[in-house]
This record gives structure tokens, C-alpha cells and sequence, in this order.
């Protein structure tokens, strides 16, 4: 089989497999594949290598690049220092949907704590919950 026959057969397996290429992935971001490389080395992306060492990517993980170009460009951060926000900010929707889980529970009458914590909603140890 030729090139040009099997080239759009690859690309077939790659959306069926969901994964990209690093060079895909770095054009559909709009970055240099060395910058893709650089932020799956300092943990901002997630990526896979298959047994020949080459990169591959989920299609989710390019919102990922979107919000550390927009971190950097609004809040000059180093790339360091935007993995700490990812996370905290990653933290607060966490905590966020725990509240509304239990906003959801208080309205239908059910009592619980928050996921993560000791305490009941008097903030006493030694309540027990129902």
C-alpha cells in the first residue's frame, strides 16, 4: 500500500482510539511541539507514550493548553506557578460541587457533612449524622 492510502487510515485509528499525535496535538493548541513536550515534563498535561517513546494525547487535554496560555497571557505566571493555580482552582470546583451536593440535600431534607471533612455542620466532632 502506498503513503497516501495509508495516511488516512491512520488518522482513522486516531480518532477511533481518541488520541493524538504530539505534532496534532501542537497544532490543534497552537503551540511548538517542544512547549507540548515541556508541559507533560512539568505536569500540566497528560499525555501517554506508546513502546517506541512517542507522546500521545486525549482531545480534552487541549482546553487543558487553552487555560495555561490564558493563565500566562492574563496573569504573567510562570509555567511552575500555573500548575498551583490549576490545582487550586481545581480544588474550589471540587468543594464548590460538594456545597451544592449538600445544598441539594438540606432541600430534600437530608443531613451529611462535606466530603473531606470531620466535622457535621456545627463544626462538633462528636455529632453523629443520619
Amino acid at each position: 500500500m502506498s503513503a497516501a492510502r495509508e495516511r488516512p487510515r491512520a488518522a482513522a485509528l486516531l480518532t477511533i482510539e481518541g488520541r493524538m499525535s504530539l505534532d496534532e496535538f501542537a497544532r490543534g493548541a497552537g503551540i511548538h511541539p517542544d512547549l507540548a513536550r515541556r508541559f507533560v515534563a512539568l505536569g500540566l498535561v497528560e499525555a501517554s507514550r506508546d513502546a517506541a517513546g512517542n507522546l500521545w494525547f486525549r482531545p480534552a487535554q487541549l482546553a487543558t493548553v487553552a487555560r495555561v496560555r490564558r493563565l500566562r497571557a492574563g496573569l504573567s505566571l510562570n509555567y511552575a506557578a500555573i500548575g498551583l493555580v490549576i490545582d487550586l482552582l481545581d480544588r474550589i470546583d471540587e468543594l464548590e460541587a460538594a456545597l451544592r451536593a449538600l445544598g441539594a440535600g438540606a432541600a430534600t431534607g437530608r443531613r451529611g457533612r462535606a466530603p473531606g471533612t470531620r466535622h457535621g455542620p456545627t463544626g462538633r466532632s462528636d455529632e453523629r449524622w443520619i
